[in-house]
């Protein structure tokens, strides 16, 4: 019996903005074949802004696949595959908040796979400190309300399943972990 799984095809069933979506057969280690679903992501960037006084900047907005607004930090899908993520959070970071950073004060957090059972997306998320106030940039679909909260009430809304985006949770207890022992 093979001891691993092997992709023994690939077929694109859809192809949209963010995303495409294969059919991949797989060759399981017992020797059957299964159909698996794949998305392909071309990646994004994240950012936790925190301001001078230790709040950190949440953008809420509505998220259709769960229909329904959610608090998350602001993210967004790399313009181009071969874009940096670092460039990509710089400009999330304006965009949907309306605050900048200079580039130097923007750090590598974490890097995370969002959703590892069928898509590769990749999400690398940033500290961001030292804000200035610009303004929003909002795409045209966008709607997003700026809101500052505590670590402390972040954290709380987490254990309390308030705040549920997997992407914002890493975030907010890997700079808790980091930076508040």
């Amino acid at each position: 019996m093979p001891d691993r799984y092997e992709r023994i095809g690939r077929k694109s069933v859809y192809h949209g903005v963010i995303l495409e979506l294969f059919e991949d057969q797989i060759k399981l280690p017992d020797g059957r074949e299964e159909p698996y679903d794949f998305i392909r992501h071309y990646g994004a960037a994240a950012v936790v802004p925190v301001l001078e006084d230790g709040r950190i900047l949440m953008v809420r907005q509505f998220r259709n696949a769960i229909d329904r607004f959610t608090l998350e930090i602001p993210a967004g899908g790399k313009n181009y595959p071969t874009e940096p993520t670092k460039e990509c959070a710089y400009r999330e970071l304006e965009e949907e908040t309306g605050y900048h950073a200079d580039k130097e004060d923007i750090e590598l957090l974490l890097s995370m796979h969002s959703m590892v059972a069928f898509c590769n997306e990749q999400i690398d998320i940033y500290l961001a400190r030292n804000l200035k106030k610009t303004e929003q940039h909002l795409d045209d679909d966008e709607y997003i309300d700026v809101e500052a909260y505590t670590l402390e009430e972040l954290t709380d809304m987490i254990y309390e399943g308030k705040l549920m985006d997997a992407k914002s949770v890493a975030a907010i207890m890997t700079y808790k972990a980091k930076f508040h022992k």
